[in-house]
């Protein structure tokens, strides 16, 4: 499975560095902007992704999404799990837009292709494979891997981002891990 990790800033937990980076923001630190991209981009590319399954859409998502960040820092309230508050905001505006174009378009091959290249480590064949067999499950199976696998979000918090019960969460982690296995195994991403 695909993890992306970016080391956090000297022993801080990305959790910490997050919280501090957007109260640094909320007081006009540019550089705090910087650096809370820079650890959190392709988590919140890779939501807006799932979501509107579009690359032009998700890269415009994730801007309007730092935009809002620096705008709405001041009214960040310390909860300990700044990345989900990330991603809310993330999820309305991608749903935002969807409303607004009323349309949901199929995301296509070379689009997971280029939002998986940022894990550097995984050899270019491994990557064309993860994209083909990503295309194998639901959108929203697919949502699910992506914010357990890349951002390392349990499923509670995926549940409370989605808007979805824990069980169901749970059920279709499960669910699109089998399916993902099965293509893996059988080597069916090659047909398509």
């Amino acid at each position: 499975m695909l993890l992306l990790y970016i080391a956090p800033e000297a022993g801080k937990k990305p959790d910490e560095l997050y919280e501090s980076c957007i109260l640094k923001i909320a007081e006009g630190d540019k550089d705090a902007l910087r650096t809370l991209y820079e650890h959190t981009k392709s988590a919140v590319y890779g939501f807006a992704l799932s979501i509107a399954q579009n690359m032009q859409d998700a890269e415009d998502i994730m801007q309007d999404t730092f935009v809002s960040i620096n705008v709405s820092a001041h009214g960040y309230k310390q909860m300990g799990k700044p990345l989900n508050w990330m991603l809310t905001i993330t999820r309305n505006l991608a749903l935002m837009k969807i409303r607004a174009r009323r349309r949901l378009a199929d995301l296509a091959e070379d689009d997971w292709g280029l939002f998986i290249a940022d894990a550097a480590s995984v050899p270019s064949e491994d990557k064309l494979v993860l994209a083909a067999a990503l295309n194998s499950v639901t959108p929203e199976e697919s949502q699910i891997v992506i914010l357990h696998a890349i951002t390392g979000l349990k499923h509670r918090e995926i549940a409370e981002i989605l808007n979805l019960p824990l069980s169901t969460v749970l059920s279709k982690h499960s669910r699109a891990l089998k399916k993902l296995r099965s293509v893996l195994e059988k080597g069916e991403y090659y047909a398509q």
